[in-house]
């Protein structure tokens, strides 16, 4: 079978409840490999939070409390397979700040779920996988997947996308 790389590709799920969400993201942590990056955006309130938390305790052997970073900027959490980094960046003013959390470093070598990025696009990993989280309605939501230049994501993307498209 011949590989194609796609510059850019998108997918959109259809509109989802709290309990698809869960399991798109609880398949996505299934998915992710450590030094992969996701970019995480949408309105305050759309799932954000929600999303990382369900992916980060797909990871977990025995499910812990997941609060969102708001406050503290970064959260981490030792995974049976390694270290995820949750970070919200909705409070920072500057890029000067992301050298100080550390996060090129991070990037390299920890699965990084990024809330709020624009901060960080400069510094983000190419291969980054960008969700926008769209209300769709009171308890429903849309998810906005793309990605650039991998060929990576769109392997692992295709089983999953089946699954959440919108028809």
């Amino acid at each position: 079978m011949k590989e194609f790389i796609l510059l850019n590709q998108t997918f959109e799920t259809h509109s989802i409840n709290e309990k698809e969400m869960a399991e798109l993201a609880r398949q996505i942590g299934q998915i992710i490999q450590f030094d992969d990056t996701l970019l995480l955006s949408g309105e305050i309130g759309a799932g954000k939070s929600y999303f990382c938390r369900k992916l980060i305790q797909s990871r977990q052997l025995y499910p812990e409390e997941v609060p969102s970073p708001t406050f503290t900027l970064v959260q981490t959490y030792e995974t049976n397979s390694g270290e995820i980094w949750h970070v919200d960046l909705y409070r920072l003013t500057s890029a000067e700040a992301l050298i100080e959390l550390g996060l090129s470093e991070a990037f390299e070598e920890k699965i990084c779920l990024i809330e709020w990025p624009d901060l960080a696009l400069e510094i983000a990993p190419e291969n980054a996988l960008n969700l926008e989280i769209l209300i769709t309605g009171e308890q429903q939501r849309k998810v906005k997947f793309s990605w650039t230049c991998s060929n990576t994501w769109n392997k692992r993307i295709e089983d999953i996308s089946k699954n959440f498209i919108a028809k």
